[in-house]
């Protein structure tokens, strides 16, 4: 469980850091003249990311889960998710916020990732992400019931985000 409980904090650090630079877009957004959109979705959705990661860390400590391959699978899901989430800043760079802003003349982003896959941060960060989690601490219980009901609000993430952009897409 040591193992577990230290990849666990270091990627939650890593987290951190993202949440970081978020804040800092975010306030420069805000003095640009952005419009928030989704604010009660934004803090489920933030609520629902520590609950996620506080049940699967409870449900492994309490099972008293053993690191072996299936939390390596974990490790490896987490670091590919991770990557993503740093692509995804890197190319969003100054608009890039774990909020929903959108900002006048907004541009959006055409690069090869955006055009590939819809929703790159979510699809290839955040849903990775939290099945990496439920693998490393073996969390089976967070997986099943936390990932659907996290996808529900995802899922009206991305209907809130679709609707703010249309107008930028036409």
């Amino acid at each position: 469980m040591l193992y577990a409980i230290i990849i666990f904090a270091s990627f939650f650090v890593l987290r951190l850091f993202s949440l970081a630079f978020s804040i800092r877009n975010e306030k420069r957004l805000i003095k640009c003249g952005a419009t928030q959109y989704g604010k009660r979705n934004s803090l489920l959705l933030t609520l629902a990311h520590i609950a996620y990661y506080f049940g699967a860390l409870y449900e492994g400590y309490t099972s008293n889960m053993e690191f072996d391959r299936t939390s390596v699978i974990g490790v490896a899901v987490m670091a590919f998710a991770y990557i993503m989430l740093f692509y995804v800043i890197y190319k969003l760079s100054d608009v890039w916020t774990v909020k929903l802003y959108i900002v006048p003349n907004h541009r959006i982003n055409r690069s090869f990732l955006f055009r590939t896959v819809r929703h790159p941060n979510y699809f290839l960060n955040i849903i990775p992400e939290l099945i990496g989690v439920a693998l490393l601490c073996h969390a089976w219980t967070t997986l099943c019931v936390g990932l659907p009901l996290y996808g529900y609000l995802l899922i009206v993430r991305i209907r809130q985000e679709e609707r703010a952009m249309r107008h930028l897409l036409s």
